[in-house]
């Protein structure tokens, strides 16, 4: 009976939780993959804009690295994430605005780090906060219930971009916003303390080998993995779709992106679930690694747009629901509770290198050999992804 409490308070924070994770999906989401390609369009023209996000991508990698670190192992150090999710929040928020004012690609460049590294603060301390709070035996519920955040960054995506709703220089605004309106609930409402539900030595699960270094460096090589192929996708979605058919548009690539991302929600939340149910947290994470190489393959043999739309959403189903439950179950295997920011930042490096890598694959490969190049290499790191996930799975 006493356990009882304990349970619905650890639930109502992970709805809480997955609102505010949500929250920071939104806050990005829009940006970079409709907002920020279409401003450079605008200002630099298509051929050029692929230069200029590869710059902005670099220098807003690198300040997210360092943000999600830094900021991390401050809220390690301090114990008080939710100050540090809010002063990130506010900084973000009035930071976004100002990437819609700038003219130059000077001014993108400092207004997207500027903006990258305010973001992360809130975003480091956030991802630390779920290890803190839930308990291995909810992981996977929470990692199919973070699935929302991708839905939700892409459904704002495609509400900014509604034809009439708001100019071109308030769609940034309306962004912090509803950013804002997810975050707020769970700073406000989660409970001041809560005993932590994890064991400051904690066991491995059963189906991973080792809760080892090797098996964190399994973890984080097959995130990366992925990450590259889907942040390739995440900056030129737009560049790609108006390659095989110049009149799509911002709010058609946002629709589509929204509805595969809102598909991806239930799919992961059942994996997740069973995931808990069996204790079998790689398992789904393997499956969704082979969907991801299934669907570059298509892309890359895709003879139009609608075998290329097909195949891109199998890629964006499976990538989606294989980052939203990798996210929640890299919080089993870090070997220092106390030291989750610091970790999980580093961790975080497999949502931020592949900005550094990226745009140089696209600039190496697309001028030359086209799209098809770029999707057959992509392909060939999410089976790479799959392959390392199999070795964390015992043999029976």
């Amino acid at each position: 009976m006493t356990d009882q409490p304990a349970s619905v308070s650890t639930d109502r924070f992970i709805l809480l939780y997955a609102l505010a994770w949500a929250g920071g999906a939104i806050a990005y989401t829009p940006l970079l993959t409709i907002l920020l390609p279409s401003r450079v369009a605008a200002l630099a023209g298509n051929d050029a804009g692929v230069a200029w996000l590869a710059q902005i991508a670099l220098v807003g990698a690198l300040a997210a690295s360092a943000g999600n670190i830094l900021f991390g192992y401050l809220s390690d150090l301090t114990k008080h994430r939710r100050a540090w999710i809010a002063a990130g929040l506010a900084l973000s928020c009035l930071l976004l605005p100002l990437i819609g004012k700038a003219t130059t690609l000077p001014g993108l460049i400092a207004a997207v780090g500027a903006w990258q590294l305010a973001l992360n603060m809130m975003l480091g301390p956030l991802s630390a906060w779920a290890g803190d709070r839930v308990p291995d035996r909810r992981k996977g519920l929470l990692g199919g219930l973070m699935a929302f955040a991708p839905g939700a960054g892409a459904l704002a995506g495609a509400i900014v971009t509604q034809p009439g709703l708001a100019q071109s220089e308030q769609r940034l605004t309306v962004v912090a916003a509803m950013a804002a309106a997810c975050l707020i609930p769970v700073l406000v409402l989660a409970p001041r303390s809560a005993p932590a539900p994890t064991p400051i030595t904690p066991l491995p699960p059963e189906p991973v080998q080792a809760s080892s270094r090797r098996a964190v460096v399994r973890m984080w090589l097959a995130r990366l993995a992925v990450q590259i192929a889907e942040a390739t996708l995440f900056a030129y979605l737009l560049f790609w779709l108006r390659s095989l058919e110049p009149g799509v548009g911002e709010n058609q690539t946002a629709r589509l992106f929204s509805a595969i991302m809102l598909v991806s929600i239930p799919v992961a939340l059942a994996a997740g679930r069973w995931s808990d149910r069996v204790d079998r947290p790689i398992a789904p994470l393997l499956v969704a690694a082979f969907g991801s190489a299934a669907g570059l393959l298509g892309m890359a043999l895709a003879p139009g747009l609608g075998w290329a739309t097909l195949a891109y959403a199998l890629f964006g189903l499976a990538s989606a629901v294989f980052l939203s439950l990798h996210s929640s179950q890299t919080l089993r295997i870090l070997p220092r509770p106390e030291r989750r920011g610091r970790d999980l930042g580093l961790f975080n490096l497999t949502n931020t290198v592949p900005s550094l890598i990226m745009p140089w694959l696209a600039i190496a490969l697309v001028p030359l050999f086209g799209y098809q190049a770029l999707f057959l290499i992509l392909a060939g790191l999410a089976f790479a992804a799959a392959v390392l996930l199999l070795t964390l799975i015992p043999k029976d």
